[in-house]
């Protein structure tokens, strides 16, 4: 998948700032090109319990943002993460107290 049509899957408007961070994340994801197209799945999956995968600003790193309105569609929402790390065989980590999540690559 190229690069702007992995930015345009996440909801992002392609320029080359986001390109240049889209590649450092994809530099620093292990394996990801084994698992590129599970994070967007995984973000179309989650845009129903209002949450997303997104760009994170701080680290190079996609993040999943749980940002449910109501305890029941954030329990969804964390069991969908849990399945896709488990069966993408994905390491996440959890942000200390906080619904968010760092894909970090693919597990062998």
């Amino acid at each position: 998948m190229q690069r702007d049509a992995m930015l345009t899957q996440l909801g992002y408007v392609p320029n080359e700032a986001l390109l240049k961070q889209l590649q450092k994340i994809e530099e620093n994801t292990l394996g990801y090109e084994k698992i590129q197209k599970h994070i967007t799945d995984l973000h179309d999956s989650l845009r129903v319990d209002d949450s997303y995968v997104a760009m994170s600003n701080t680290n190079d790193y996609f993040k999943i943002k749980v940002a449910a309105p109501s305890p029941e569609i954030a329990e969804e929402a964390h069991e969908k993460i849990q399945h896709f790390s488990e069966k993408f065989k994905v390491t996440i980590q959890q942000l200390d107290n906080k619904k968010t999540y760092y894909i970090l690559g693919f597990n062998n």
